[in-house]
Order: structure tokens, then sequence, then C-alpha cells
């Protein structure tokens, strides 16, 4: 018998010629390519024959209501569907996005441009990647503080971490000081997303302000930088945290990487 080709539906909320040449692209990589426009019942109509879903966001769609509330029933959908899902979109509407329709945050995400020559790679990368898993015993999750002065990077990890963890957000050093002295044993912080650079206080000193606290001193801290190059990532670790997270790494990463920690 032979093997079923693998099946890759586009949701496009916008059907365009860059959707067109997305689809053309991927069908010469030999997968099944199924394109879905308005008729949003074909993605659970097929969603049998699909092993992944790509939803394609067109650009501007937050000032477009009747396009907004197209891509909020398409992800409805989508997010019941129980197949892995990729939203591609501009990196500048992620996180309000997430606001407005939350089962976005479910989804992987691809920023635009997309880079057609290595789109082969990219789709193997989000075949492979496991589903994750979320914490049955809501009452009992683990509880994470986000330090960092960018409050946008900082709501878009907690909507991605907060099905599986008890987030906090802080937007300085010092308030992550004065926060974690202020918080009761019951209610601890079992792990700090600090970033590395920060005005006033930067990452760094507080790590060093929580390591002389008898309250703080064990608490794990991960390191969250934009830096990649190998320099950048030496200083960081020779601070001696737990570990560090790339900002660039995506939100499976993300929790993976959490999830070997706590």
């Amino acid at each position: 018998m032979p093997r079923r080709r693998i099946g890759i539906a586009i949701v496009a909320i916008q059907y365009s010629v860059v959707v067109k040449g997305l689809e053309k692209k991927l069908q010469d990589l030999g997968y099944s390519v199924l394109p879905i426009e308005s008729n949003l019942d074909d993605i659970t109509v097929n969603s049998e024959d699909m092993d992944l879903y790509i939803l394609y966001i067109p650009d501007n769609i937050i000032e477009d209501e009747l396009k907004l509330n197209h891509l909020g029933m398409a992800s409805r959908l989508l997010d019941k569907c129980g197949k892995k899902v990729m939203a591609i979109g501009e990196k500048r509407s992620h996180v309000e996005l997430m606001d407005l329709i939350p089962e976005i945050a479910h989804f992987g995400w691809l920023e635009k441009p997309v880079d057609m020559d290595n789109l082969e790679m990219i789709m193997e990368k989000a075949l492979s990647e496991p589903e994750e898993e979320v914490a049955e015993d809501n009452g009992n999750l683990k509880r994470v503080l986000i330090v960092d002065d960018d409050p946008a990077y900082a709501k878009m990890v907690r909507e991605w971490i907060k099905y599986k963890y008890k987030v906090d957000i802080v937007t300085a050093g010092m308030q992550a000081i004065t926060f974690l002295l202020k918080v009761k044993e019951e209610e601890k912080v079992d792990l700090i997303l600090l970033d590395y650079e920060m005005p006033v206080v930067d990452g760094p000193q507080v790590l060093q302000m929580l390591r002389q606290e008898p309250a703080t001193k064990n608490i794990p801290v991960i390191f969250l930088t934009g830096n990649s190059s190998k320099e950048a990532v030496k200083r960081v670790m020779e601070l001696k945290p737990e570990g560090y997270m790339l900002k660039s790494s995506s939100r499976l990463e993300l929790i993976k990487y959490l999830d070997s920690k706590i």
C-alpha cells in the first residue's frame, strides 16, 4: 500500500498571491495541500486527513472587524480539532491578537515574511514538535515570575505558559525583589524568568541580590536574552543561573525547557 502523503491545510482569512505561492511551494515539497477559504466547516470535515493546519493571517487585521471575526471563528474551530496548528502573521500583531482571540496562544507562531528557501525545514520542525501537555491539577500549579522591562514580551510569555503555570509579571528589577520578599511561604515562586538587560537594575544585579537574601537564594533563575552570540551567552552563564533562554525561542521550546527546570 502506498504511503499516505502528509496533509497540510492552509486556512486563509484572505486568499492572496502570497498564500497561493505558499500552497504551490508546499505541493512542490511533496505535501498534500488543502486550501480552506470561506467555508470554515472544511476544518472539521477534513481534520482526519490533515497533519498540520497553517492559519495565514493577513496584515493589519486588527483594523478590519470582519476579518478579525472570521479569524476568531477559524481559531476556535482549529483549537477544537485536536491537530497541530501554526499561525503565520505579523510580529507586531501577535500579542494583541492573543488578547482578542485567546486560542491563538495555543498555536505555534511563524513571523512574516516566510522564508520560502527554508520552508521544508520549517514544516519538518512544526510537524515533529510534540503537543504541549496541560497540567491536570490546576489547583497545584507551579508558580513562575517573569521579570522583564518589555511588558509586551512578558505578556506574550505569560499567554504561552499560563495553561501550565501560575504566572506573575513585574517590569523592573527592584519590583521583583519587593514582590518576592512579600510572597507568603505557601505561595512561593518556583522559578524566575529574568531579563538579562534592563535599565537601572539589570538582570545580573537582580540575581546577585536574590542570592544574598535567605528567602530567595534558592529560587531557580533562568535568564532571558535576545543576544545569541557566544560571547553574550558566556557572560550570562558565568553568573551561574540555572539556565538561559533566547527570546527568539518558540512557545513549545520554552515550555519544554521550563518543564525540565521546575
